[in-house]
């Protein structure tokens, strides 16, 4: 073990750790790897209030050296965990926290909160990387985690991003950065196939009993609480999935150790928000198959909870069992997509003819490329009685008779349950976001950044929090994105 962090104490940071109370075989005990004059780049003040942490108390230089793990709190037992997984639909075999370090919990208004630093040095699980993250990837994770979370989208959170001009080998020489990232618990698919596929059924049990104890507590009652927590996970991961599909977000990477065992968005890569409608949209330049296609994820979701259930089967004990808890996906996926689609519609009624309508409208979008976000947020403005107004939807869509079509199929069923114009404008405002963080506003922040101007990464973070609300005065962020952002490209080194 490396120690060549120095220890202090914080009454900021009081950690527990509930994880380093199980077998050693679960994780590795270490320190961080100090970086140079380390610089505080952006806190949350909305994950600080979770905590109880006023943010300007995150703004000190003893804070910034804890968040970027030159300094370590008395009571944090830093760690690094094992797991395993499928990547790319093929077995990787053991992977693990290759540059991330775990610190231990904080209290929060939501139960304890796991803080885990990315990017903070080498760990027995590095594999060929170097432990770090770049200023960069940590930028993007960290404006889209709180984000996802303004979205009202299940999420690890972000406390704050510290950089240093230590320098990073990626395709060039970046600078490097530390992210503070927030959940219950960082556990993950490939937690359990570590166990499973190196035949250790003492420790696939004791970490499933670890999770259903301490994050599914109510489970505890069921007949088999190892299939009732694959049921939950199941169920909770079809919903994040039609949560990502609704607001045309793209993670990329889904392999199965990047699923959280508590269905929240995990690990922000290679990530990508819908701008031309294009359902078979890559947004991983890596992703050489196209197996993480928006198109994919939904059946992506249900292929990596099938690789969980067999990670669990032993502990279930029934093939039948499992099957039953896997069922529950497909259900759970098509009602939740359907409310959400619904809601994004205007529509307080389900009636014959809705999927008709939806699949109609999302040919025309594709056959259009239309903007995804602008799409729908244009569209509460649509008149019920007249097509008067419908200029500015008209303008997003090459082929105008083909829009004008599905417009008066459209109308025809607002009027059948009787809409009101003002008060469905109100509902769908509600649910379809004026603002997502495309990947222009990110490279624009981190362009700043990377010339210690962080007044944009600040100014996004503001906004995000808020992506239903008008913010007149920004405006032109809600606008289409830049010609020169066509030549944007993220992939796994994002």
């Amino acid at each position: 073990m490396r120690y060549n962090a120095s220890v202090m104490s914080t009454a900021i940071f009081p950690f527990e750790n509930s994880f380093a109370g199980l077998a050693p075989a679960f994780y590795t005990r270490l320190m961080p790897t100090a970086l140079p004059a380390p610089y505080l780049v952006a806190v949350s003040p909305s994950a600080a209030k979770l905590l109880g942490i006023a943010p300007e108390a995150l703004a000190t230089e003893d804070a910034a050296a804890i968040l970027i793990g030159n300094r370590v709190a008395e009571r944090s037992q830093p760690l690094a965990a094992v797991y395993s997984g499928h990547q790319f639909g093929v077995w990787a075999g053991q992977l693990g926290d290759g540059r991330a370090i775990l610190l231990g919990e904080l209290a929060s208004t939501e139960g304890p909160m796991e803080l885990q630093l990315k990017g903070a040095g080498m760990t027995p699980y590095s594999r060929m990387g170097d432990g770090r993250a770049v200023l960069r990837s940590s930028i993007r994770e960290f404006l889209c985690s709180e984000a996802m979370h303004g979205l009202g989208i299940p999420t690890t959170r972000a406390l704050s991003v510290v950089g240093s001009d230590q320098g990073v080998v990626r395709e060039s020489i970046e600078t490097a950065a530390v992210v503070v990232r927030m959940a219950p618990t960082f556990v993950r698919f490939g937690s359990f196939e570590h166990w499973y596929y190196n035949r250790k059924p003492d420790e696939l049990k004791q970490l499933a009993d670890y999770v259903i104890e301490r994050y599914y507590p109510q489970l505890l009652q069921e007949e088999n609480p190892y299939a009732a927590l694959l049921e939950e996970v199941t169920r909770r991961t079809a919903r994040m999935i039609a949560h990502w599909q609704a607001v045309g977000f793209m993670h990329g990477v889904m392999n199965t150790d990047n699923m959280s065992i508590l269905g929240q968005t995990l690990d922000y890569g290679p990530f990508g928000f819908m701008e031309g409608f294009d359902a078979n949209h890559i947004c991983n330049h890596s992703d050489d198959q196209g197996r993480y296609s928006y198109a994919n994820q939904p059946q992506i979701g249900h292929w990596n909870c099938y690789a969980l259930a067999q990670a669990l089967l032993p502990l279930i004990g029934e093939v039948e069992l499992t099957q039953e808890a896997l069922d529950v996906y497909q259900p759970e996926f098509a009602r939740h997509i359907d409310q959400l689609l619904h809601a994004k519609l205007g529509l307080s009624t389900v009636q014959d003819g809705d999927r008709e309508l939806l699949d109609a409208l999302f040919a025309v979008l594709q056959a259009n490329h239309t903007d995804f976000t602008i799409f729908f947020r244009r569209l509460s403005g649509l008149r019920a009685a007249s097509a008067a107004g419908d200029e500015p939807l008209r303008d997003l869509f090459v082929d105008r008779p083909a829009f004008d079509q599905w417009a008066e199929r459209y109308r025809a069923r607002l009027r059948a349950e009787n809409s009101d114009d003002a008060a469905r404008k109100l509902a769908m405002d509600q649910v379809n976001p004026k603002y997502v963080l495309r990947n222009y506003m990110a490279q624009v922040a981190i362009e700043r950044a990377q010339n210690k101007d962080f007044s944009e990464v600040e100014r996004l973070l503001a906004l995000l929090e808020r992506p239903f609300d008008e913010q007149p005065e920004n405006e032109h962020y809600a606008g289409f994105p830049p010609d020169w952002s066509n030549q944007l490209s993220v992939s796994c080194s994002s």
